[in-house]
């Protein structure tokens, strides 16, 4: 094919293939959440339809880059670890970041009404992207524990914060100035002796945020089938096959790890 001389501009991209032998990880984030969630009306402190759109979302993610091994999201942040191995795109970052934030955010607005039925979506939401590379499986852990963490910490608050308002019927500002300072003992403290709610009791997703593997499942189909001069018999089907599945559960210790051994790779090159 002959060359133009226009083609010297190819020499000005940069190259971004990431270092062999490492985890990527891509983690979104929501762009001016807070403003789009007061005005789709979510519910505070957590809404259940907006974490099982943003879950639906993540699987279809992962659907589409089956290289994915793992992703874990909380609130409006979504992480997704590709294995160490993976060739998806030659392991450009700009491809893979510029990827999973496209088909996050394209299925979002997709699977929007399975979620918030009737209620409109006022304008289209945007996410942004970031590409980090972990070369061990101790940091693709201490990662993910990070991100649990910090899920834990911000539920906490914004569980005793919102229910300061809505129950306690402090304003924003009052609410804000009687946590601040506060220990996670102080909030707990707070929920139990003013208004009777044990945190503890508090739905897992919310605390633990969801966590998002491949596992083998079975399947079962009955079909109808009718053989020549025989009348028409019921036979069940049982297939296996790989499949997303969601869990909110802790990924800080080993009992998660130890139970999907297949997550994380070997680490000999």
């Amino acid at each position: 094919m002959a060359k133009s001389k226009f083609e010297y501009v190819r020499n000005f991209e940069l190259d971004d293939t990431c270092l062999r032998n490492c985890y990527i990880v891509v983690r979104l984030d929501g762009r001016n959440l807070h403003k789009f969630s007061d005005q789709h009306n979510f519910t505070k402190p957590n809404d259940d339809r907006a974490l099982g759109l943003m879950s639906r979302s993540a699987c279809s993610v992962m659907e589409e880059l089956d290289d994915i091994t793992i992703a874990y999201g909380q609130s409006d942040e979504f992480s997704f670890v590709f294995k160490r191995s993976t060739n998806w795109f030659k392991r450009r970052a700009s491809k893979l970041m510029t990827h999973v934030t496209s088909q996050f955010s394209s299925s979002f607005v997709f699977y929007w009404k399975e979620y918030f039925g009737e209620q409109p979506l006022l304008y289209p939401p945007s996410f942004d992207g970031r590409v980090v590379l972990y070369p061990s499986n101790r940091n693709v852990r201490d990662y993910l524990s990070w991100r649990q963490a910090d899920c834990h910490i911000n539920n906490l608050y914004n569980t005793a914060f919102w229910t300061l308002v809505q129950k306690g019927g402090l304003t924003t500002t009052q609410a804000e100035e009687r946590l601040n300072g506060t220990l996670a003992t102080d909030k707990n403290e707070i929920l139990f002796s003013e208004f009777n709610i044990n945190y503890n009791n508090e739905s897992s997703v919310y605390k633990k945020g969801t966590t998002l593997i491949w596992e083998k499942v079975n399947e079962t189909t009955t079909k109808q089938i009718k053989r020549p001069n025989e009348e028409e018999t019921e036979v069940t089907v049982t297939r296996t096959r790989k499949k997303v599945t969601s869990h909110s559960c802790d990924v800080i210790g080993d009992q998660f790890w130890d139970e999907h051994p297949d997550i994380l790779e070997s680490e000999q090159c």
